[in-house]
């Protein structure tokens, strides 16, 4: 008998003690899939709480504060005088320094776009055939990125293109036979080409990183099928595999590229501080908000003014060259032949 009760404890499920019993801890319930832990919700909040008291603090309340003061009349201080309806918003919009700066961006965007696309599309190909110092070259032309637009500005200011016949700009025209320009920053197109290019040596290898990214993405065994039937590498095959593959790649780049376009600041205020002709739309709004007038409320209506062409440009060009805008345009005319009763 004194053996019996040390065995069935040892043959009960879970361990030594039997369930139920005196003393015992109670048994765990099994935890439902999909349900959160215990104290998941107050660990949650504690480490995202933070972030989101900072996003209210610093940005959706001085945006809404702006809202309102585009309504006002405040000039010098944050704080409202009187309201004034509309008139800040109809001031800015047939104000000429304001469209002449949307004509300056429109113009920094047709030279900047298209060059920054081919110019970082052929050095992601480039690299990508490459059999050997790849992640070199990459780091190369990464590197630029790391240096502050004030800096690079300064270099091209008073370095590659200080208008002297030491210049570099000018060394290199004086090699080729070319006569120096003195005027690199103060006569047009001359300052297009400072402007592009020290834009271009700064943001060129972040977009070909993309670009790279969407080319490994494709898969290998589309080319060989491609070799197998005739088609070898070449523009040929380019546009009729590798282009419509990096389709989803070149529309976030030129979306990316006309978000930046817009925000042009430093590089403009930085090489050419004065010029009105040259005076892209976010310089033209610090001028107004922040210039001599301090005029807040002209200043606030300009950003929303802004803002809302961003968010037009942007729809417009995902309609055009979105993602999936050709899937999207499938889809709209096939559900319209099902409305009409005609064939797609």
């Amino acid at each position: 008998m004194s053996t019996t009760t040390p065995r069935r404890a040892q043959d009960a499920p879970g361990g030594g003690a039997p369930r139920g019993g005196a003393g015992a801890p109670p048994a765990r319930r099994p935890r439902r899939a999909g349900s959160a832990l215990p104290g998941t919700d107050r660990a949650f909040w504690i480490l995202v709480g933070p972030f989101f008291a900072g996003l209210a603090v610093f940005s959706v309340l001085p945006i809404l504060w702006s809202a309102y003061l585009s309504f006002t009349e405040a000039r010098g201080s944050l704080t409202p005088v009187r309201f004034v309806g509309v008139d800040n918003y109809l001031r800015f919009l047939t104000d000429q320094a304001f469209i002449q700066s949307l004509v300056t961006f429109g113009v920094f965007a047709v030279f900047i776009v298209p060059v920054t696309m081919a110019c970082s599309l052929g050095l992601a190909l480039l690299l990508h055939e490459l059999p050997a110092a790849q992640a070199l070259l990459r780091s190369v032309f990464f590197i630029p990125l790391a240096c502050s637009y004030v800096v690079a500005s300064l270099i091209w200011k008073l370095g590659l293109f200080s208008g002297l016949p030491s210049g570099v700009a000018n060394t290199a025209l004086s090699a080729v036979g070319l006569e120096p320009i003195s005027t690199w920053l103060a006569q047009s197109p001359y300052w297009w080409v400072v402007l592009v290019t020290v834009r271009l040596w700064l943001q060129v290898g972040f977009y070909m990183l993309l670009f790279l990214a969407g080319l490994q993405r494709i898969p290998k065994t589309m080319y060989e099928a491609a070799a197998i039937d005739g088609l070898s590498a070449g523009p040929r095959r380019f546009f009729s595999m590798t282009w419509p593959q990096l389709r989803p790649t070149v529309a976030a780049v030129l979306l990316l590229l006309l978000v930046a376009a817009f925000q042009a600041f430093d590089e403009f205020i930085n090489l050419l501080p004065k010029n009105p002709d040259t005076r892209p739309p976010l310089v033209y709004l610090y001028q107004v908000a922040l210039g001599g007038d301090r005029d807040f409320g002209l200043g606030s209506a300009g950003s929303l003014i802004l803002t809302a062409i961003m968010v037009v440009v942007a729809l417009g060009q995902n309609y055009f060259f979105g993602f999936a805008a050709a899937e999207d345009r499938t889809k709209r005319r096939s559900r319209r032949a099902r409305r009409t009763g005609t064939p797609s």
